[in-house]
Parts: C-alpha cells; structure tokens; sequence
C-alpha cells in the first residue's frame, strides 16, 4: 500500500502509488507506526530534491520527518512550499530575489528563512485551520499558479494561458477558454507575487502536450 505523504495543491496529504518528481518535509507528521497524525509540525515547510548527495532515508522513520512528495514545483508552491536552501541553492536564491523584486518585506538585502516561512505560514491557513484561498481575476495571474473554479473543488493549473486539472499522475487535457465561473486562488499570495515577478518554478511534463 502507498504511504499517505503525496502532497496536492490544496496542501492535503493522500495515498497513491503515482510518483512525485520533488520531495519535501513540514516536520515529523507520522507516528512510530509510519501513519500520518499531524498535517505540520512549525513553518519551515520545503520542497527538496529527491536525490542529493548519495543520501539514503527509509521513509517514515520513526522520530524523524516525514518525507513528502510532489507532482512538481508548482503543485509544492500552491501547497505552500518554497525551495530548499541546501539542495535546491540555486531555486531557493532566485526564489529570495524574486521575493524582493516582488516588494515582498525582508530587513536585509535578501530575505531570511525565517522571514519567509513566518509570512508564508500566514497565508497557507484560514481560521479553522484548513488551506486558505483568495478571491481572484484569471486575467491578473502569472502563470504557474493553481486555482479552483466555483463549483468545481479541483485544483487548476494556470500555465501556458490554459487551465489545467491536476491529478495525482500529473494533468489532464487542457481547456482554453477562459471560465465564467468565479475563481479562487490557492497559491499563497506571496508566492503569486513571487511568481509575477520573474520567479520560474519547474512544471509535470503533462502540461506540455497539446490542449
């Protein structure tokens, strides 16, 4: 049986035997017995490589955190995630540059860590707790970010000026008009902004055929 640790754009955690392409943590979420009963531990929420270093982890170690995975970059920005500061250098400095390209706050030249996991913690939670989504015009969104149609509780794609629905094993067949129904936006806006300002996250080859 697959392991309950696939993260999807609303930031929940599900079971399936399809692959992700990055890997992540947000703390310790399972029990000794490897069964997810937490949804976070603290702020620090990443999206990592999934290899790096010749390491080797057996997942849901007891005591240790638990490994996440993605689809893709995009699927760990809307979920909440930023990039890696040790394996994803790189991501994880143009991400910092384009939090400040962005107008983004940050008390030095570059952001902390600290100063982006305390005000993306902000945003990925509503008051009770569950994943936070903000109203929001297709026509004002940077690509690369996830969103959800009124009436229609699945996640979105907004790449290549097309709405692609996610699914576990990556997206299905595009549709180009624009909606008529209201929208919602479920990347935090921070990391929307982030994105308009130049930062180019990494997207599922399933989203590059033909709509």
């Amino acid at each position: 049986m697959p392991h309950q640790n696939r993260v999807t754009p609303t930031s929940q955690l599900i079971a399936t035997p399809a692959r992700g392409t990055l890997m992540g943590n947000r703390g310790c979420l399972h029990n000794e017995r490897g069964k997810i009963v937490r949804d976070f531990v603290g702020k620090r929420w990443i999206a990592c490589l999934l290899e790096f270093g010749g390491r080797r982890r057996a997942v849901l170690t007891p005591g240790r955190y638990t490994e996440l995975f993605f689809l893709d970059e995009v699927t760990a920005l809307a979920a909440g995630h930023r990039p890696c500061a040790e394996c994803r250098r790189d991501a994880y400095n143009a991400f910092r540059r384009a939090w400040v390209a962005a107008g983004l706050p940050s008390r030095g030249s570059l952001p902390t860590a600290e100063e982006m996991d305390t005000r993306l913690h902000t945003e990925r939670l509503n008051a009770g707790g569950g994943k936070a989504t903000y109203p929001a015009r297709l026509g004002d969104l940077p690509a690369g970010l996830f969103v959800v149609l009124e009436g229609n509780e699945q996640p979105h794609l907004f790449h290549d000026s097309r709405l692609w629905p996610w699914t576990p094993a990556g997206y299905n067949p595009s549709f180009v008009s624009k909606p008529t129904a209201q929208i919602r936006l479920l990347t935090p806006p921070s990391i929307a902004a982030i994105l308009a300002a130049g930062y180019r996250p990494t997207v599922h080859t399933s989203a590059q055929g033909e709509a």
